[in-house]
């Protein structure tokens, strides 16, 4: 004959409510902060900074800016006679390293985006802040922010530097000065930005790397072959809009009579930029990641 369990109890039976109010609420420890730009600009700056490729990659463009700038200012200083430099304006021998510069400059902002995409880092990105718009409004300031100041100051540098090697060139005017150092700065930092920009519309470093390349080359290249009288017009367009004469326009040295002149590049480069970054927003927010 079994021996008769007993009965077991109900936990609806034995529950009883906690003593105290029923909304009671839980409050963390951990202070919550309602997140903003500032924040997206500080995660910027300690990625562009910690990693290898930007201490590298403007470390050859300082090298590039401040040597090319003085071995050519070194090599006219050595082999003209001072009479012949009286109308020559000292700060345009720094244009030639600038250019090549600009190519570093380029390939940073490319790399800013673009490498996210290739090693999936932007799925973190993405994740810490949601926002695709404020993500690329700080990486744009971060990137801008750097490039401007190496920038200003290699250009600051070498302009120094030339003026005291040519005795014999004339002093250069407020403008000048202006133009060959604040104003060239802008127009290069806002060409890595655009670069940056590209980077994310392409999401493919070596393409879009390809791509600045070619806005850079292609177009004095391109002009340099064009023998046929039909296409005179476009030849000459094509020389007016290369970047090369652009940067040359800093100096009032432009390779054309007609076309840009004064600040024009900058105000170029900036609608080209602004246009770019619209479309880029624009497709950050329709993509997947």
């Amino acid at each position: 004959m079994s021996t008769p369990q007993p009965p077991m109890p109900q936990a609806a039976a034995t529950w009883q409510a906690a003593p105290g109010p029923s909304n009671a609420t839980y409050t963390s420890p951990i202070p919550v902060v309602r997140t903003h730009l500032g924040h997206a600009i500080a995660s910027e700056w300690t990625k562009i900074r910690s990693v290898r490729s930007t201490m590298w990659t403007l470390g050859v463009f300082v090298l590039l800016v401040i040597g090319i700038g003085l071995a050519t200012g070194a090599l006219v200083a050595a082999n003209s006679a001072p009479e012949s430099l009286a109308g020559e304006n000292p700060l345009s021998f720094g244009f030639f390293g600038l250019l090549l510069g600009s190519m570093c400059v380029s390939t940073l902002g490319v790399l800013t985006t673009a490498s996210e995409y290739g090693t999936g880092m932007i799925r973190t990105t993405m994740v810490a802040c949601p926002s695709r718009g404020r993500v690329l409004a700080a990486k744009a300031i971060v990137f801008f922010s750097v490039a401007f100041v190496v920038t200003l100051a290699s250009a600051v540098i070498v302009a120094m530097a030339d003026v005291a090697m040519l005795d014999g060139a004339r002093e250069p005017s407020g403008e000048e000065w202006l133009k060959g150092t604040l104003g060239i700065s802008l127009y290069v930092a806002l060409l890595g930005l655009l670069s940056l920009v590209v980077g994310s519309i392409i999401r493919h470093s070596a393409g879009a790397i390809t791509i600045m390349i070619g806005l850079v080359l292609a177009p004095l290249v391109i002009a340099l072959f064009m023998f046929s009288e039909s296409l005179e017009d476009l030849r000459e367009a094509l020389f007016e809009y290369s970047i090369p004469n652009q940067l040359s326009v800093f100096y009032s040295n432009s390779l054309t009579e007609t076309g840009p002149s004064g600040w024009d590049p900058l105000w170029i480069a900036l609608g080209v930029t602004a246009a770019a970054f619209a479309g880029a927003v624009a497709l950050l927010e329709k993509r997947d990641v």
